[in-house]
């Protein structure tokens, strides 16, 4: 009883020796905090310590739980420039510095929002003028994972030359719109990762309970299975083996050898594919930091399943604002750009995955509150999936929030079809301009339509405004259009605009099934 009882006491010196107060790392020095809302702050302590936080005129407190995690909320406060510190004492004391309130963006998705500022046009003068000490970056590491995180390795830092390089750009271009507009510190927070796919930013306990993901669900159980199975490593272990010996027989005959190494059948099980691995990894160390709001680049791994993403994005979108608890804060997203080789064929230009997606990408508009899209066909390039023009692609986000957010009245929103009527061999088409009017830019010609008769063959159409939100469209060969297309296809020829300088939405009249829709 003696010796359990020394080993007790020896054990609990001993964590108490160790015990400090530990913050994660989106709290910490140069940070921004969201102006006019209660903002959380959390970090752990030893079991039962009363941790103290004093910010300016507060003070708040909280006891760490039997998990050692402690959460207490400051109080609103008003946008401020001026640098301030915070004060955390618990078994030890930290001190924040250089701490900013402001507006605060999460940046999320994949390439196209992680794509650097030093990677984007103009970089040299971008990054040279990028003088910004009260815009703060800070970025999340990629990390897969089926098992929840709590914190990353990252800090947050001032905008400057020597920082701002490796940033989103779409993110840093974002936030100088706002920050130069509403004269307020702006925070980033930048967790995209390449190549993701929608469903791996989502909680997947939730995906699991939704019957609309049962087929995404099974299929990912089956590739679990799969991947880890016996047959699956002695597979890869002798393409390995396999590999190795090009390498090495390369070797010997001193030639040249650039075959990559096989890809280890378990790297999708810790990837930027799998149900929730983003979620757990990057994203839910984030959760409940105050924000105002998130930026969403992402959708080119979804677009061979647009049909799906017509649910599943919304339901992503729906699943952040239920975990971070801040209501419907604003969330907008960037349509797909025009991408891959111009088609003269107007039935294979209209088959695509692409344009489906950005159809579901549009849809998302009346299937959430408080949402946004920002039209982009005009902006990609047809040989880059990454089109490097990001300060064009961040304006048209902007303009989202500060009309919807800020007060301000802009022009935000690109032209959306309304309405088609057929009658006399011609369409009429009737689009929503939200106050502007519709032109054409680089020539007079409507480029962009096709119609099909009942036979649902499509052919290329010749389209003319004839009113301020009104076109008139019609094909030879095409007695009796019964639907209508604008740029529909991966990479359209197209030049129908607003009078704002926004491009029109690619749509079509028609419900015919979707080609992504999954076969029974």
């Amino acid at each position: 009883m003696r010796l359990l009882s020394l080993t007790t006491l020896l054990a609990a010196l001993a964590f108490t020796a160790r015990a400090e107060l530990k913050l994660p790392a989106i709290i910490g020095d140069n940070m921004v905090l969201q102006q006019k809302q209660t903002n959380p702050l959390w970090g752990w302590d030893a079991p039962g310590t009363e941790v103290t936080v004093k910010f300016g005129d507060q003070t708040k407190t909280a006891k760490a739980g039997t998990d050692g995690k402690w959460t207490l909320k400051l109080d609103p406060v008003p946008a401020n420039a001026k640098p301030a510190t915070i004060s955390i004492k618990g078994t030890t004391a930290k001190e924040l510095k250089n701490v900013l309130v402001g507006e605060v963006w999460i940046c999320s998705g994949q390439s196209n929002m992680q794509w650097n500022v030093g990677s984007s046009w103009d970089a040299d003068l971008e990054i040279a003028t990028a003088k910004y000490p009260n815009i703060r970056l800070i970025t999340v590491p990629n990390v897969g994972t089926q098992e929840p995180q709590q914190d990353f390795k990252g800090e947050w830092k001032e905008c400057s030359p020597e920082t701002v390089g490796g940033f989103s750009a779409v993110g840093f271009f974002y936030g100088r719109v706002l920050h130069n507009t509403l004269d307020v510190p702006v925070g980033l927070i930048n967790n995209a990762w390449g190549g993701s796919a929608c469903e791996a930013w989502v909680n997947r306990g939730e995906l699991e309970k939704d019957p609309r993901f049962k087929l995404l669900m099974d299929n990912t159980k089956k590739n679990e299975s799969s991947l880890t199975s016996p047959a699956a490593k002695a597979k890869y272990d002798a393409a390995l083996a396999n590999w190795q010996k090009q390498a090495d027989d390369a070797k010997k005959a001193g030639k040249p050898f650039t075959t990559r190494a096989p890809g280890a059948p378990t790297a999708w099980l810790s990837g930027n594919a799998r149900p929730g691995n983003i979620y757990n990894g990057a994203l839910l160390p984030t959760i409940g930091y105050g924000i105002k709001g998130a930026i969403w680049y992402q959708g080119e791994s979804n677009a061979g399943r647009a049909y799906e993403y017509a649910s599943l994005f919304p339901f992503m979108i729906q699943n952040w604002r239920n975990e971070w608890k801040q209501g419907d804060f604003p969330f907008y997203w960037v349509q797909l750009a025009d991408f891959m080789a111009e088609k003269t064929d107007a039935e294979q230009a209209t088959a695509s995955s692409w344009a489906e997606l950005r159809e579901s990408q549009t849809k998302t508009q009346d299937a959430i509150k408080n949402g946004g899209q920002a039209v982009i066909i005009d902006l990609g390039e047809a040989n880059d999936i990454h089109p490097k023009n990001k300060r064009d692609v961040a304006e048209r986000l902007a303009r989202l929030a500060l009309v919807k957010d800020y007060g301000m009245k802009l022009p935000y929103r690109s032209p959306e079809f309304k309405s088609a009527e057929f009658a006399g061999g011609k369409a009429t088409v009737t689009l929503d301009t939200f106050g502007g009017s519709l032109r054409t830019v680089d020539i007079s010609e409507v480029k962009g339509f096709v119609v099909c008769g009942e036979d649902k063959k499509w052919a290329w159409a010749e389209a003319k405004i004839i009113g301020k939100d009104k076109l008139e469209v019609s094909a030879k060969g095409v007695a009796k259009p019964v639907a209508v297309r604008y740029a529909w296809s991966d990479n359209p020829v197209c030049n129908l605009y607003s009078t704002d300088g926004l491009p029109v939405t690619p749509f079509r009249s028609d419900s015919f099934e979707m080609l992504t829709k999954p076969k029974p």
